[in-house]
């Protein structure tokens, strides 16, 4: 009796927990899009790297305003002009990546771990600055990095190359 009592109710168990409808559910999947993200971060910065200021600019679209204020004398529209300039001169380390880390999908922002690489190929490190000590600023080569769709459904990199004073 114990034994038809344990066994009708593992069978009801095992019949509440398939579909009602009797259909096996479809798999679900994260989009592909992770990839296609992953390859327009570390296109952008080649780009910067490489100086194709023109071609890296569609892979931006984050905010240009702290690129215009360190450039004041240039039109607030000439972005190849402001990207030549942060680069060059301003201190944005437009340096090629190592590591590009997918950690997580926010919404439809792709955010990953960036690590980048020094012209001469090691890890490039973001140490102290302005007169902190590695205590006080420990040094940095991890950074994160968002990806997301534009208007026209294009991958777009909102975040600046780190900074050098």
């Amino acid at each position: 009796m114990r034994w038809s009592v344990l066994f009708l109710s593992f069978a009801l168990l095992i019949a509440s927990c398939t579909s009602q409808t009797g259909k096996t559910p479809e798999p679900t999947s994260l989009p592909t899009t992770a990839s296609a993200a992953q390859q327009t971060l570390i296109k952008l910065f080649s780009l910067l790297n490489a100086g194709q200021y023109v071609e890296a600019e569609p892979l931006y679209g984050g905010s240009y305003e702290l690129m215009q204020t360190w450039n004041p004398d240039v039109e607030p529209s000439d972005h190849t002009a402001l990207w030549t300039r942060a680069c060059e001169q301003n201190g944005l380390q437009c340096l090629e990546v190592r590591t590009a880390t997918f950690k997580n999908l926010q919404g439809d922002t792709h955010v990953f771990q960036v690590e980048f690489s020094n012209p001469d190929g090691s890890l490039f490190v973001l140490g102290p600055c302005c007169g902190s000590n590695e205590t006080e600023m420990p040094p940095v080569s991890q950074f994160e990095y968002t990806v997301t769709k534009n208007a026209e459904g294009k991958f777009v990199v909102k975040s600046l190359p780190p900074y050098v004073p």
